[in-house]
């Protein structure tokens, strides 16, 4: 399983914001970098298990699990 992913960030005034790169839909905007990060990871994990709850509840029962990786 993928532990790491590509935050991409930068402060717009006194506002820093974030996105992660691998999936869409993951932004936040913090204060300062510290909670922008933490707000990022927070996000990412919510939408992880998110879109596994989908994917297994679209699945319906009799499905497979398989790691792919690039």
């Amino acid at each position: 399983m993928r532990t790491s992913y590509t935050a991409v960030i930068k402060q717009d005034g006194s506002w820093w914001i974030g996105w992660i790169e691998e999936i869409p839909g993951v932004n936040c905007q913090e204060a300062t970098r510290e909670e922008l990060v933490a707000s990022l990871r927070e996000a990412l994990g919510e939408a992880i298990e998110f879109n596994r709850q989908e994917a297994r509840a679209a699945a319906g029962s009799g499905y497979e699990e398989l790691a792919i990786a690039l």
